[in-house]
């Protein structure tokens, strides 16, 4: 999971953010080391058809809609004829859609049909960017589905994959997503995916600014996992208890009022 591609990103994308030459070293070991890109609707046709995915199989992805993929990344990924994926949260793109809230320099729409152009799966991760398990019923259906009416819009193509943003859902989001008519999507959880898991709930690992060739080639390779995310899981796993007593107090507050 990617990010922002640049040398000088804003302040807010820093720290999940990749220079691009660190990007074209972590492709071409990739490429050395017999990886085979897929896109995440590739992955989820394969594992519904109950069909084994190619040896080595990896999905690149990158989220929110940076403009740094287009101009960084989108060369490496050509000259490696790599398969890669883009979740474009829609409200953050500057455009007669734009809604507030980019946190970098974004993407436009046309560099968004030239990734598309190129092969890119053009997927979403919302209108707004929110921790959707915080959302009402009415504001998460509109999220997925203003989302997905826009990228089907702007590109003419409807996604079929989706990204929750900061990695957050629960069974009730999950299942948003799937009846807003996409087919499989993409939390975090700093794991390897496996066939054991949700098409609704696949896991990726986290790429960031700290991320040395040595510590890439471990994650891909599977090494060390748990090890290297330990603080982010004891951190996920607090700040989920928070969120869900959060929405728990808010519907409770919905309740009282209405009655």
């Amino acid at each position: 999971m990617y990010h922002a591609v640049g040398d000088d990103p804003a302040k807010a994308t820093r720290a999940l953010s990749v220079t691009p030459k660190a990007f074209a070293e972590q492709m071409e070991f990739l490429e050395d080391g017999g990886f085979t890109p897929l896109t995440t609707a590739e992955l989820g046709a394969l594992w519904r058809a109950g069909k084994a995915a190619p040896e080595r199989a990896v999905l690149i992805t990158f989220d929110d809609g940076y403009e740094g993929v287009h101009r960084h990344a989108l060369p490496v990924l050509t000259k490696h004829a790599f398969a890669a994926g883009l979740f474009v949260s829609t409200g953050w793109l500057p455009g007669p859609h734009h809604a507030g809230g980019a946190l970098d320099t974004m993407l436009t729409w046309e560099q968004v049909r030239e990734l598309a152009g190129a092969g890119l799966e053009i997927g979403g991760h919302s209108h707004t960017h929110p921790q959707m398990d915080q959302l009402s019923d009415e504001a998460l259906r509109y999220e997925i589905a203003h989302c997905r009416e826009l990228l089907a819009q702007e590109t003419g193509t409807a996604p079929v994959s989706f990204a929750y943003p900061f990695g957050y859902s629960s069974r009730r989001v999950r299942q948003a997503v799937r009846d807003g008519g996409f087919q499989q999507s993409l939390a975090v959880n700093n794991a390897l995916a496996s066939t054991r898991q949700s098409p609704f709930a696949l896991t990726r690992l986290t790429v960031r600014r700290t991320t040395g060739i040595e510590e890439f080639a471990r994650l891909v390779e599977g090494r060390a996992i748990g090890r290297t995310f330990a603080r982010d899981r004891v951190l996920g796993k607090g700040y989920a208890v928070v969120r869900r007593t959060r929405r728990a107090l808010r519907a409770a507050d919905v309740v009282s009022r209405e009655s």
